[in-house]
C-alpha cells in the first residue's frame, strides 16, 4: 500500500507574507509624525482591515503560474481600498489632529515596501525553481492535441513554474491503455496528471477520476466542448493555456493549514492541561483495578497521505489478540465495565489530543480506521482514499451525522466516505467549530452507536 504515499511540500509563503506585510504596516506608523492620540487603536484597526481586504481581494492568492500584471493589479486594488479604510479612521474615531500629509507619506512608504517584498519573494521563488530545481511537481500529460503540446512546451521552457514533465501518453498509439498510464504514474512518483478531455471517452474519464482519487494524485483537465460532471472544478491559466482542476481542497491552502493547525494546538492544549492532567490518574487507577494491562491502548492507523501513525486511547477492553483486527460490537464481551462507560461518553478518545498536538491528527477530520480495515476499504469502496488528502480527526462530519462506531455493512462506510469528501471539499474553520460543538452536545445527549 506504499504506492498511495505522495511527497508534499508545505507552502508557508502566504502566512509569512502576511506577517511581513503586517510588520511593515505596524512598524512604518512609528516613522511618521501623524499626530495620533492612540497608536494602539489605529494599529488594531489597520491590521484587522488589511486582513479583511486581503481576503476579499485575494491579495495573497499568488500561484507559481500567476502573471506579473495580475500581481500589479492586486497591489493597486489593495492600495485603493486600504487608503479609503485608513482615511475613514479619521472621521470614525474623530481624530481631527491627524496629519493628512504624513498619513499620505505613510501610505506611500507602506506600499513601496510591500510591493518590493512581494516582487522580491515572487522573483526569488521563481529563481529557486528555475535554477536550483526546488519546489517542483512531477507531471504527465495524457493526449496529443495542440493544447497538450503547448502545455508540454510550457512545462519544458517555463522552469520558474516548477513542473518536471515526465511523459506524454498518446491515446491513439497501438498498445496504449490507461492501465499502463496508471503503472507509470505510481512507479515514477507523479504528482499531477493533465488530461485532454477530447481524447478520452466518458468511461475513461471516470476511470481516471477514480484512479486519481484512490491514489492521492491531483487530476487536471485540459478543457474542450465536452462536459465533466462535477461541481468542484477550478479554472486556472498556465501562461495562456486554460486548465481545469478536478478537486479543490481548501485545507491545501497554506493560510488555511496554519489556521487549522492553530485551532488544533489551542484545543488540544486546553484538553491536555485542563482535563487530561487530572482525569488520567483517576482513570489509570480504575482501569488497573478492573483488569491487568496498560492504561493506554496503542493502535497503528493510516493518516495523511496514507502514512501510518500510532493512535492512542484509554484502554477499554481486556487485552486480546483480536484488538487490532475486529471492531467493538454491541454487547462485546471484551469491553470492561469502566470501558463501557468511557466508550459511551467518548472519554476513551481523549488521549488522541496528544496525537493532535504532535501533528498526526486534527480535532476535526475523517476518522482513521485500523490498517487492516483501511486496506480492505481502499480496494472495495470507491473514493475511500480521498479521505487521506487531509489529516484524520478525533471527530468528523460523518460522526456527528450519525455514522460513527461499528461499520455493519458497506452502506455505512459509503455514507461515511460521502460525508468525509463533502467536509474535505467544503472545509472552513466555522465548519470545524460547528462539528466540535455538535460532538460535545452528542456526548451529553448520548448516541446509539457509542458502544
Amino acid at each position: 500500500m506504499n504506492s498511495f504515499k505522495q511527497g508534499r511540500y508545505s507552502g508557508y509563503l502566504k502566512p509569512i507574507s502576511y506577517l511581513i506585510d503586517l510588520a511593515i504596516i505596524i512598524g512604518s506608523i512609528f516613522l511618521f509624525e501623524v499626530n495620533l492620540t492612540n497608536r494602539f487603536s489605529i494599529i488594531v484597526y489597520m491590521s484587522f482591515f488589511w486582513m479583511v481586504i486581503s481576503f476579499k481581494n485575494k491579495f495573497y492568492e499568488v500561484r507559481r503560474y500567476t502573471k506579473m500584471v495580475q500581481i500589479i493589479t492586486l497591489i493597486i486594488i489593495q492600495l485603493v481600498f486600504f487608503t479609503l479604510i485608513l482615511y475613514a479612521f479619521i472621521g470614525f474615531f474623530k481624530q481631527p489632529n491627524i496629519s493628512r500629509l504624513s498619513l499620505g507619506y505613510y501610505l506611500l512608504a507602506v506600499f513601496l515596501l510591500i510591493t518590493f517584498f512581494k516582487f522580491l519573494s515572487h522573483f526569488l521563488l521563481n529563481k529557486y525553481r528555475a535554477v536550483l530545481g526546488g519546489n517542483f511537481r512531477n507531471v504527465v500529460v495524457i493526449g496529443n492535441t495542440d493544447k497538450t503540446r503547448q502545455l508540454i512546451n510550457i512545462f519544458n521552457t517555463r522552469h520558474e513554474f516548477g513542473y518536471k514533465f515526465k511523459k506524454q501518453f498518446f491515446t491513439k498509439e497501438p498498445g496504449y491503455s490507461l492501465e499502463s498510464c496508471f503503472s507509470f504514474i505510481i512507479q515514477n512518483d507523479i504528482n499531477e496528471i493533465y488530461a485532454s478531455v477530447s481524447e478520452l471517452s466518458n468511461k475513461q474519464i471516470n476511470l481516471l477520476i477514480d484512479f486519481a482519487d484512490n491514489n492521492l494524485r491531483e487530476l487536471k483537465f485540459i478543457p474542450d466542448n465536452k462536459d465533466i460532471y462535477t461541481k468542484k472544478l477550478k479554472y486556472e491559466y498556465y501562461d495562456y493555456i486554460p486548465i481545469l482542476s478536478l478537486r479543490n481542497i481548501p485545507m491545501q491552502d497554506s493560510l488555511n493549514k496554519v489556521t487549522k493547525r492553530l485551532f488544533d494546538i489551542l484545543v488540544s492544549s486546553f484538553i491536555i492541561v485542563f482535563v487530561l492532567s487530572w482525569l488520567t490518574p483517576i482513570l489509570a487507577i480504575l482501569i488497573k483495578l478492573e483488569s491487568k494491562g496498560p492504561v493506554f491502548f496503542k493502535q497503528t492507523r493510516n493518516g495523511f497521505n496514507y502514512e501510518e501513525f500510532d493512535c492512542y486511547k484509554f484502554r477499554s477492553m481486556t487485552p486480546n489478540k483480536k484488538a487490532h483486527l475486529e471492531q467493538a460490537k454491541k454487547g462485546d464481551l471484551r469491553i470492561t465495565k469502566i470501558g463501557k462507560f468511557i466508550r459511551k461518553t467518548s472519554i476513551d478518545e481523549l488521549p488522541q489530543f496528544f496525537n493532535v498536538l504532535f501533528g498526526d491528527m486534527s480535532v476535526v477530520g475523517p476518522r482513521p480506521h485500523m490498517v487492516s480495515h483501511t486496506n480492505m476499504y481502499a480496494e472495495r469502496i470507491d473514493k475511500f482514499m480521498v479521505r487521506h488528502f487531509v489529516k484524520p480527526g478525533i471527530t468528523g462530519l460523518a460522526q456527528v451525522s450519525g455514522f460513527r462506531g461499528e461499520v455493519e455493512n458497506d452502506k455505512d462506510i459509503i455514507n461515511r466516505v460521502k460525508f468525509d469528501i463533502f467536509y474535505i471539499e467544503n472545509w472552513s474553520i466555522l465548519l470545524d467549530l460547528k462539528i466540535t460543538i455538535q460532538t460535545i452536545l452528542n456526548v451529553f445527549k448520548g448516541e446509539e452507536k457509542a458502544y
